[in-house]
C-alpha cells in the first residue's frame, strides 16, 4: 500500500524496542524505495501532548490507513524516575 507523506498511519504490529503497540497512530514523514525491496516509510509517533516518542523505519505492510471505525485510546507508559 502507498501512503501520502505527512498523513496518519496505524501500526499493525508491536515494535517493543520502541515501546510501540499495534494500533498506535503515527505520521508518515519519509518514503524509502530500494530496488527489489518493499517500499518503506519513516513514521514519527507522538505522545498526547505532541512530543516525539519514536521515529521508526517500517515496511508498508506494517501500516494501514485509519478508518472511521478507529477510535483513539490512551495507554500509560511507565516513566523512569
Amino acid at each position: 500500500m502507498e501512503f501520502k507523506l505527512y498523513t496518519d498511519v496505524v501500526l499493525l504490529h508491536d515494535v517493543l524496542e520502541e515501546q510501540l503497540h499495534a494500533g498506535d497512530v503515527g505520521t508518515a514523514v519519509e518514503r524509502h524505495e530500494v530496488v527489489g525491496l518493499e517500499t518503506g516509510y519513516s513514521v514519527e509517533f507522538f505522545d498526547m501532548v505532541g512530543n516525539t516518542v519514536a521515529v521508526v523505519p517500517l515496511p508498508a505492510s506494517s501500516l494501514r490507513t485509519p478508518t472511521q471505525a478507529d477510535r483513539p485510546s490512551v495507554r500509560m507508559e511507565a516513566v523512569a524516575a
